[in-house]
């Protein structure tokens, strides 16, 4: 396969925003693939993406995983699909609408015609452009960021960011099984290998809308994890080169 692009897309629990984010793909333009993770949603959102993937054979796949493991999990699991199956550019978005599938045009045109290995729709890098969330979360988001980078010293301004296209590169450059984090600090962590190695990130800017179905999966344990994370990968990469 040559210049084909997969969007990967996580779910638990997303059958109110599933049909909707798939048609909206499918839409565009540009033809990309599809591969949903789902971690055994009980609200059936695999029976959705069932129904799509024998209407739209060897454009939409499903991996199906028995529990609840999470989203670095789930992407990792996705990255190691997607490499096996030799796609050149791979995707991660969030399934809940937050990130408008129009920007991955945008995104690619950064991997494939400007030479960039990974490129991040950014929320903050011009200014803040976040729709529909409290003051207190904003704050939270862009103070995280802020401290990201002055800790780890990459100039990204959205670190914790899902939504963000990878060349099949700098994906094959990582040991996916030695990622650590599982949360926002998956983000981060991705972001920071690759940035280490001397690959080429860029941001994008985006509008990140808050979701208006289905439930938030953030929780405390997700933000520590991201503060405390943050310094290990710092102090880990005193320590070796990933």
């Amino acid at each position: 396969m040559e210049d084909n692009s997969l969007i990967i897309i996580p779910t638990y629990n997303e059958s109110e925003n599933i049909e909707l984010i798939i048609n909206k793909i499918l839409q565009l333009d540009d033809s990309n693939d599809i591969l949903v993770v789902d971690d055994n949603s009980p609200d059936g959102t695999s029976n959705i993406v069932s129904a799509f993937k024998d209407k739209f054979v060897n454009r939409i796949f499903l991996l199906e995983r028995d529990k609840k493991l999470g989203l670095g999990s789930a992407y990792i699991e996705g990255f190691k699909w997607a490499l096996k199956k030799k796609y050149t550019y791979i995707f991660e978005m969030d399934a809940d609408l937050s990130h408008n599938p129009k920007e991955i045009k945008y995104l690619k045109e950064l991997l494939k015609d400007k030479d960039y290995d990974v490129a991040v729709g950014s929320r903050y890098l011009d200014g803040v452009s976040v729709v529909n969330w409290p003051l207190s979360r904003i704050f939270l988001s862009y103070f995280a960021n802020l401290y990201v980078r002055i800790i780890t010293g990459m100039k990204i301004k959205d670190a914790t960011s899902g939504f963000v296209g990878y060349t099949n590169k700098a994906l094959l450059s990582l040991n996916l099984d030695n990622i650590k984090f599982n949360g926002y600090a998956f983000q981060i962590e991705m972001k920071f290998k690759l940035w280490k190695k001397n690959f080429k990130l860029k941001e994008h800017q985006i509008v990140f809308v808050n979701r208006t179905l289905g439930k938030s999966k953030m929780n405390k344990n997700i933000i520590l994890e991201a503060i405390t994370g943050v310094i290990k990968l710092k102090l880990d990469s005193f320590l070796k080169n990933e």
